[in-house]
């Protein structure tokens, strides 16, 4: 990777710590402590252990994961690759799970909509984790980090999800948003906080084979 690529990793990572920070050790809270006076999401105990685990585990691969992709840890320690490699892989399994069975149990405030929009990017975190260790022990690098490059940009999902309130909240006031998650920009962001990103992300890769 470039240096200027290093430096553009690690600047995302840079500027998703403050999330990092907070969902970690909200998430912890809520696995420990009784939150039910302060959260919608503390309710009953499995649906409560589920998004607060979720939470945990998604600030883990949230930050991890950018590290994965700077080529000098990759190149120079290996072993430091491969270990958190296999962290970030377990914390995003345990993220798509822990959300898709939450939604199955609880759905979400935004309703049916927002459901499948977080449980198609669910399913997807899924998938990008499962063929990211499948292609590391099959030592196909090429597909290794074609797949480890979809999980970064999901892994970073639920970051962008929040960044995209923050800067339109500061460039609008919050305009087409609404408390039940049911306006014009609520609707778009239940899968814009992954699927243009991924779409992007598929163009370069088709650049790179032409």
């Amino acid at each position: 990777m470039p240096r200027a690529a290093t430096l553009a990793t690690l600047g995302v990572a840079l500027l998703a710590l403050p999330f990092v920070l907070y969902a970690g050790a909200f998430g912890l809270a809520g696995l420990a402590t009784d939150l039910s006076g302060e959260t919608r999401f503390y309710t009953t105990p499995l649906p409560t252990a589920l998004i607060f685990a979720h939470m945990t585990t998604g600030a883990v691969a949230t930050l991890l994961a950018p590290f994965q992709l700077i080529e000098r840890i990759r190149t120079r320690r290996p072993r430091v690759h491969r270990t958190l490699g296999y962290v970030t892989l377990t914390a995003a399994a345990i993220t798509g799970i822990a959300g898709l069975l939450y939604i199955a149990l609880k759905g979400t405030i935004g309703g049916p909509l927002m459901s499948a929009g977080f449980a198609l990017y669910g399913a997807l975190l899924l998938i990008g984790a499962a063929n990211t260790v499948y292609h590391a022990l099959d030592k196909n690098r090429a597909a290794h980090r074609v797949w480890a490059l979809r999980l970064t940009v999901l892994a970073l999902g639920s970051f962008l999800y929040r960044l995209h309130y923050w800067v339109w909240y500061a460039a609008t006031g919050g305009a087409g948003s609404t408390p039940d998650f049911t306006g014009p920009f609520d609707l778009f962001n239940f899968a814009g906080f992954y699927l243009p990103y991924l779409v992007i992300l598929e163009l370069v890769l088709r650049t790179e084979r032409t």
